[in-house]
């Protein structure tokens, strides 16, 4: 077939008219968007072997059993919904066709949403045979789709859907490509994929780090969480109704400087949190990287390095493509309404308040930092200190008109020092850390934690 781009309907017979391959669909909650498109195409009796919508939740629950959530459109679900029609095919069909037939299962389960009531996301998946009687692949994806209309919601659901049935058959020569294929026909921003899992003796070079990574780098996820072990954790399930504390950095590496303003703002919003709120929360520190604009492919490896130093002081990392700290708050603010505070060292604050970041805003720099600070979003300020000096929210005031918004904000206990600075060592930044390394000064060793000295040592990083 030719590289060249094919229409959704294109796709679809392309598969139909594969003999091969044969399949179930299972869709729950948006119709049968993407069993609809290999339907349209013609030839759909080659490839379907059968095609269900489970809406009726209590028929949904005798199908694939009730999840302990009680809830439907959530990754334990499709984890069932493959097993089980990936299963009943293998049972009913192997003996019959199974020597020339590579079967497959493609499911989703998705929440569509309206203007009124946005919130659209769903989990998709397909399992598949790469060769007759051969062992099964899993890609599974979770999506958020951003159109506000539920046609188009679903419209998207359907191209997203068919493009990931035929980029598992066809596309996986190469990570390249399958992302390519997966988002072909889709406009910019209409799909965001912000988790994807891949596993299978035949997708070996997928690695799901890697994967997720690129998904950030390329724009088609907003974000991507990783638990300290590595593995890609879904966003909502990670931090829903957990109080966050956000420290933004580099970490290349991370210092103890780091783990103190970690240490100290931790203790600060877990004493604050239940003032902040009438429910329970418990408090989670989240390390933040932002993905540098325009990073090529080969910037990732060093990037998998700070995830891994991170990890290795157990740490979970928030890798995104938020430079500005008021989208970052609306991301959060899509999976929990509980407290957040946001932590920096005082030699920052003046970026903040720097009127350049908010030009493309109708309200400049009020409206950015009011997108930003609300009664439930906090920044904690540690303290700059050197040998000479030592900066504070207290003292620091900014140029211009922004000195009367820095006070308010200030008034209204939005923005906190964490510590004084009897309280605080000198503040080491990656960036002095990694000029004493290169010099090989090894007092480098002293400002930074074990873990990531047995790290840079063992694969020779950050100019060791």
């Amino acid at each position: 077939m030719s590289e060249t781009i094919r229409t959704t309907a294109a796709k679809a017979l392309r598969v139909n008219l594969d003999l091969e391959r044969y399949g179930a669909f299972a869709e729950i909650g948006a119709g049968q968007e993407v069993a609809r498109h290999f339907f349209q195409a013609g030839r759909a009796s080659q490839t379907i072997a059968k095609s269900m919508s489970a809406y009726d939740m209590t028929y949904s629950d005798e199908i694939y059993g009730r999840e302990k959530n009680g809830r439907y459109v959530c990754e334990s679900r499709l984890a069932k919904m493959l097993e089980k029609e990936y299963s009943l095919l293998i049972r009913r069909l192997d003996e019959k066709r199974g020597a020339q037939t590579r079967f497959f299962a493609f499911a989703n389960t998705v929440a569509t949403g309206s203007p009124e009531t946005p919130k659209c996301h769903g989990w998709m998946g397909i399992r598949y045979q790469s060769k007759p009687r051969g062992p099964f692949n899993d890609i599974i994806l979770h999506v958020r789709m951003t159109d506000r209309l539920r046609l188009q919601q679903q419209e998207a659901l359907g191209i997203l859907g068919v493009n990931l049935i035929e980029a598992a058959f066809y596309g996986t020569q190469s990570p390249e490509r399958f992302l390519n294929e997966l988002v072909a026909n889709l406009k910019a921003g209409q799909v965001i994929i912000d988790l994807m899992r891949f596993s299978g003796p035949d997708l070996a070079d997928f690695e799901n780090r890697r994967m997720n990574l690129e998904l950030v780098r390329r724009g088609l996820a907003e974000a991507a969480l990783f638990a300290p072990n590595g593995e890609v954790m879904n966003m909502a399930d990670a931090v829903w109704g957990k109080s966050l504390l956000i420290q933004r950095g580099t970490f290349r590496p991370y210092t103890l400087t780091h783990a103190d303003v970690i240490h100290k703002g931790l203790a600060q919003l877990k004493a604050e949190a239940p003032k902040m709120t009438e429910k329970k929360t418990e408090v989670m520190a989240l390390c933040e990287i932002v993905m540098p604009k325009d990073a090529k492919l080969k910037e990732l490896p060093d990037l998998e390095n700070r995830l891994d130093a991170l990890g290795a002081m157990g740490h979970h990392t928030l890798v995104s493509n938020f430079p500005l700290y008021y989208r970052l708050k609306h991301f959060i603010r899509l999976f929990t309404p509980m407290p957040m505070a946001l932590i920096m060292g005082a030699s920052k604050l003046d970026k903040l308040f720097d009127e350049k970041p908010y030009a493309d805003l109708e309200g400049g720099t009020l409206e950015g930092l009011g997108k930003l600070f609300d009664q439930q979003t906090k920044l904690y300020v540690y303290p700059h200190k050197t040998e000479k000096i030592c900066l504070t929210a207290k003292v620091f005031s900014p140029a211009g008109p922004a000195a009367k918004i820095y006070d308010y904000f200030r008034g209204q206990r939005q923005i906190l020092d964490i510590s004084g600075c009897d309280e605080a060592d000198v503040y080491w930044h990656s960036a002095d850390v990694r000029k004493l390394i290169e010099k090989k000064d090894r007092s480098w060793e002293k400002l930074v934690p074990a873990p990531v000295i047995s790290l840079v040592k063992k694969r020779k990083i950050w100019g060791f």
